[in-house]
C-alpha cells in the first residue's frame, strides 16, 4: 500500500528547520530570476524558498547570498526556517565541489540536485544533517537516485517550467510512491490554491511552484517577462530542447522576440548541455522559461499577498471538493 501525504507536523519532522508552513509549497528555484530577496520572501510569508546556486556569479558571492537568507528569515521567524539551494549536477558546472562546501559551511537545510545522479551531493548533505531531494522527469532517473540514498524526489511532470519532463502528474507521482517511502514533491502547472490541494489529492507531500512566483514584485526578472506572463496562455508556451539540449519550455513571444521562428526550432544543432557557462546565461536572458500554468496568472503582486490569495483559494478548494 502507497504511503499517503504527510500530515503538517508530520513534514516538520521530516524537514529540517521547517517550522509551521503556511501552505505545503516549496517556491522552485528558477535561474536568472531566484534571489535572496525573492527566497526571503518566499521564507516568510510561510513556504520554503529556494535558488539555484549558480545565480550566484561565484562561490564567494553565493557565500555572501546565504548569510544574507540566513539573517532575512532569522530576523522574520526568530529562528532557522527551512529553504533551499539548487545544485547542478553535471559535468560542465565546474562549481559544483565548491558550492556544495560553502552550502555545507551554512548548514542549508535542503538541497535541491538536478540532472545526474548526486552520490557525492547526498553523502556530504547527509553529513550536517540536510536533506537532499532531487528533480525527475522518469522512473529511470527516480531509481537512480533512490538508489544513491536521496530524500525525496521532485517530480518535474508535463506542463513545468524551465526542463520538465511529458509525464502526466498523476501517473509519476503514483509511480514514485512505489520507489520511495521519502518525500515525494509535484510540479507542473501549479498556479493555484487548488492546484496545491490538488497535488496534495494526487499524493504528494509538497507541491512545487515556479512560473507563479515570476510574476511577482520580489522576483530577479525583467518587468517585460511578467508582464509576458500576465499576457499568456497555455497556447504561448512551446516544448523545445533547441536551447540547451534538454527539452523545456519556453515564451512563444520571447523566442519570436528573439528573432527565431517558434514552428521552426528544429533540435538543439549538436550543442551539449552548458549549465555555467556565459553563453548559456546569455541564452536563457533572451529566451524566457514559463509553464503551462501561465493562463492563471493575471497579475504581479507581492509575495505577502501571493500568498494570502493562495491560502484562501486553498481552503475552498478544500471545501469544494468535500464529498456529500
Amino acid at each position: 500500500m502507497q504511503r499517503a501525504p504527510l500530515d503538517a507536523t508530520k513534514l516538520a519532522d521530516r524537514l529540517p528547520g521547517i517550522g509551521r508552513l503556511r501552505l505545503p509549497i516549496i517556491a522552485a528555484p528558477m535561474f536568472l530570476v531566484s534571489s535572496p530577496r525573492l527566497v526571503v520572501a518566499q521564507c516568510r510569508a510561510g513556504v520554503i524558498g529556494s535558488f539555484p546556486a549558480l545565480n550566484a556569479r561565484s562561490t564567494d558571492i553565493l557565500d555572501e547570498w546565504l548569510t544574507t537568507v540566513a539573517a532575512g528569515i532569522r530576523t522574520a521567524s526568530g529562528g532557522r526556517a527551512a529553504f533551499a539551494v539548487n545544485l547542478i549536477v553535471h559535468a560542465s558546472n565546474p562549481r559544483l565541489d565548491a558550492d556544495l562546501e560553502v552550502c555545507a559551511a551554512h548548514r542549508v537545510p535542503i538541497i535541491i540536485t538536478s540532472l545526474q545522479p548526486p552520490a557525492q551531493v547526498v553523502s556530504r548533505v547527509h553529513a550536517y544533517g540536510g536533506l537532499v531531494l532531487h528533480d525527475v522527469t522518469t522512473l529511470r532517473h527516480a531509481r537512480k537516485a533512490v538508489q544513491q540514498g536521496v530524500d525525496g524526489l521532485i517530480a518535474v511532470a508535463a506542463g513545468a517550467g524551465g526542463h520538465a519532463g511529458m509525464r502526466s502528474p498523476f501517473a509519476l507521482v503514483n509511480e514514485l510512491r512505489t520507489l520511495t517511502d521519502g518525500l515525494v514533491v509535484l510540479g507542473g502547472a501549479i498556479s493555484t490554491g487548488g492546484d496545491v490541494l490538488a497535488a496534495r489529492a494526487a499524493g504528494a507531500d509538497l507541491a512545487y511552484m515556479g512560473t507563479r512566483f515570476i510574476a511577482t514584485e520580489e522576483a530577479a526578472a525583467e518587468q517585460e517577462f511578467k508582464e509576458m506572463i500576465v499576457r499568456a496562455s497555455s497556447d504561448d508556451v512551446v516544448y523545445t530542447p533547441h536551447f540547451s539540449g534538454v527539452s523545456g519550455n519556453f515564451l512563444r513571444e520571447s523566442i519570436k522576440r528573439a528573432g527565431l521562428d517558434p514552428e521552426r526550432l528544429g533540435d538543439a544543432q549538436g550543442r551539449s548541455l552548458e549549465v555555467a557557462k556565459e553563453s548559456a546565461s546569455r541564452a536563457w536572458r533572451d529566451i524566457w522559461s514559463a509553464g503551462h500554468g501561465v493562463g492563471a496568472i493575471s497579475d504581479i503582486p507581492n509575495v505577502e499577498g501571493l500568498l494570502d490569495r493562495l491560502e484562501r483559494e486553498f481552503e475552498s478548494a478544500r471545501s469544494a471538493a468535500a464529498w456529500t
